[in-house]
């Protein structure tokens, strides 16, 4: 199991304690790989975007026009965190049905 995330992220490092077996991967650092970050898009659509962030309010307007996907490679901080991928499984943030769905 992977965690895509940030690592001084409070909600990714929740998810980490919770789930002790997963790798966290650092997305400023390290990114996430296309075809994940593609398969994310595909499957939550705009969600993937964290448009509450700091890093959202401080891009202009014509900035914010961008694709998802080429604002995120830019500033992978925009990234709806954590991203979980379980094998073929994803998973986007760590609410109450996502740590059930992955800790049963």
């Amino acid at each position: 199991m992977i965690i895509y995330g940030l690592k001084n992220c409070d909600t990714c490092r929740k998810a980490l304690k919770a789930l002790p077996d997963a790798r966290l991967v650092d997305v400023r650092a390290e990114g996430v790989p296309e075809d994940v970050m593609q398969r994310a898009f595909d499957q939550f659509g705009a969600a993937i975007m964290n448009t509450r962030s700091t890093t959202w309010r401080g891009l202009a307007e014509a900035e914010r026009e961008a694709a998802p996907l080429v604002l995120i490679a830019q500033h992978p901080a925009l990234m709806k965190r954590p991203l979980i991928a379980d094998g073929e499984t994803l998973y986007l943030g760590w609410t109450k049905q996502v740590e059930a769905a992955l800790t049963a």
